[in-house]
């Protein structure tokens, strides 16, 4: 698929990794500095991550250098939130603890370096949010730009010197189970991954699922239709391609709730628009395509030029 990775460890390791250069921990009223789509950032928010700068040793004019950075990931959450796209908090805990893990120190460790740093473990995680969140948003924008075409003419050069033989891909018939979970009830997020655990353990395809959610509440199905491997969504493919037919993918929290896949059947294809996509993703392989930063640059140039965005 198409994107660079956002590398976590990449952010901090000089300053997780050769010593912490300390930010004083520091309390500030919160006092409004910029509303960027009606979203408020406060001096609270600068401080913390003009905190976190300080701890990967940037230099410069650290609070503004901050003020950007937290106005680009409000556009960014905001955009993520229209694509369903935000990782849920299961992913970000994960990730927060390979963090701690990559760098030797327990969780404990990490939660006390960044509290003493003046940064907080929420803030952080939220950091780790966007950052996960955004690359699939990227690989999205790319394949909706045309980041997968080739055409006709130049698939059947390459199947020719492939000796005329085309590319084969999987087929996935896929349905959605979401345990819904309203936004002002994120506390019942725990109970509802029991409830979806429960359910996917006794999958066993998709003709029963409804009735299986019965009595169950705030339970949707949704019958997603087919995808070929090259087209799963990136924030699913890896789940999907390890679950056998008849079974469900591990649960994962998202904006909606907790969810997982029904794998409802697969098969193999091997016809034109499978070898166009399949040579297409080994084009971007090799960077023939725009680059993740460029697509990155224009997205968030657009994403600026429409926003309503007012300095305290």
């Amino acid at each position: 698929m198409m994107v660079r990775k956002h590398i976590l460890a990449a952010v901090m390791a000089t300053a997780l990794g050769t010593g912490l250069a300390m930010a004083p921990a520091t309390v500030l009223a919160s006092e409004v500095k910029v509303i960027v789509n009606g979203t408020p950032i406060t001096d609270y928010d600068i401080s913390k991550r003009s905190a976190f700068l300080k701890l990967q040793r940037k230099k410069g004019g650290l609070a503004n250098m901050a003020r950007e950075e937290l106005v680009d990931e409000a556009l960014k959450r905001q955009e993520l939130r229209r694509l369903n796209l935000l990782v849920g908090d299961t992913e970000v805990n994960e990730a927060f603890e390979r963090f701690a893990k990559s760098n030797k120190m327990t969780l404990a460790q990490l939660t006390g370096v960044l509290d003493k740093a003046g940064v907080t473990p929420g803030h952080f995680k939220e950091y780790i949010r966007i950052q996960m969140s955004w690359g699939r948003a990227l690989s999205a924008r790319n394949r909706s730009q045309g980041g997968l075409k080739f055409t006709e003419q130049e698939a059947v050069q390459r199947m020719l010197k492939d000796g005329g033989k085309k590319p084969v891909s999987t087929e996935y018939q896929l349905q959605q189970v979401i345990f819904v979970v309203p936004a002002n009830k994120r506390e019942t997020i725990a109970r509802r991954r029991s409830e979806a655990n429960a359910m996917r353990a006794k999958f066993s395809g998709c003709d029963r699922t409804r009735d299986m959610a019965k009595g169950t509440l705030d339970v949707t199905v949704r019958d997603l239709g087919k995808f070929i491997e090259q087209e799963l969504p990136p924030e699913w493919a890896d789940k999907i391609k390890a679950t056998s037919v008849g079974h469900a993918t591990a649960i994962q929290d998202t904006d909606k709730g907790v969810e997982f896949l029904g794998i409802c059947a697969t098969r193999q294809l091997s016809d034109d628009r499978v070898a166009r996509m399949v040579y297409a993703q080994e084009q971007q392989g090799e960077g023939k395509n725009a680059t993740a930063e460029a697509i990155d640059k224009k997205y968030m140039e657009e994403l600026r030029a429409k926003a309503k965005i007012v300095n305290g």
